[in-house]
């Protein structure tokens, strides 16, 4: 097991690696390579990192389980529904809110009504909180 978790930080640090190396030196033919190395790394680093998520997470759901009880599962669940609803919420409210700016800018008026969409894009998060906080609430 540890030696997934260090294969797949030699192939994060790899990516980041040479990603730097291409940023800085910049020229337009080694974006090909650039663009060859990501995708080489990409097919090895995603299943990898199932392999090592698939081989991890139960042994951190069994640690937190008192007497062959699924809490653990539960506490995974909620973290889950807060999370996912977090980063949905985060995409909802970065595309709304530069439309809103950018609609505000054109006609100052519709200034409230730009927020309206804003405080629906954040709700997606709030009805993550929600069910993170009935699924704690039953464990």
């Amino acid at each position: 097991m540890d030696k997934i978790i260090i294969i797949a930080l030699l192939f994060v640090l790899s990516t980041i690696a040479t990603g730097v190396y291409y940023m800085y030196k910049g020229t337009s033919a080694d974006e090909k390579k650039l663009r060859m190395f990501l995708k080489f790394n990409m097919v090895f680093f995603l299943p990898l990192m199932f392999m090592t998520v698939f081989t991890l997470v139960p042994g951190f759901v069994s640690a937190q389980t008192e007497g062959g009880s699924s809490q653990g599962l539960g506490f995974i669940a909620a973290g889950l529904s807060t999370g996912l609803a977090s980063l949905g919420a985060g995409v909802a409210v970065a595309n709304v809110g530069s439309s809103a700016i950018g609609a505000v800018s054109e006609d100052s008026k519709i200034l409230g009504k730009t927020m309206i969409f804003l405080g629906l894009a954040e709700g997606i998060a709030i009805y993550g909180l929600i069910i993170s906080i009935m699924i704690l609430g039953r464990l």
